[in-house]
């Protein structure tokens, strides 16, 4: 079965900084994206980048914030996030098989990301 491992999650205080990682076991893919959910609000996406990592796409509350980039040769996707804001709380997946914004049928498990004010 193909997985999606994830970690880099934790609590950080506003204004701090995390990165996190998600690496596919058992396949590749073109796209790949992160979405991430707070309790009991919609799933959002957030990134997204193309296999080259020529193109990347963020959703508007975390532009110039946050920075998706991917190192195929470790098959590997990362998202660093800076300037972190209590808004940013929330469970966060990456996903592969999609389209930017359109996810695809494989989820990591997820990683709690926690700003304090």
């Amino acid at each position: 079965q193909v997985q999606l491992v994830e970690s880099g999650g934790g609590l950080v205080q506003a204004g701090g900084s995390l990165r996190l990682s998600c690496t596919p076991s058992g396949r590749t893919f073109n796209f790949m994206d992160w979405f991430r959910q707070a309790p009991g609000k919609a799933r959002e996406f957030v990134a997204a980048i193309s296999r080259s990592g020529g193109s990347s796409y963020y959703a508007d509350s975390v532009k110039g914030r946050f920075t998706i980039s991917r190192d195929n040769a470790k098959n590997t996707v990362y998202l660093q996030m800076n300037s972190l804001k209590p808004e940013d709380t929330a469970v966060y997946y990456c996903n592969g098989g999609g389209l930017p914004g359109r996810p695809g049928d494989y989820w990591g498990q997820g990683t709690q990301v926690t700003v304090s004010s």
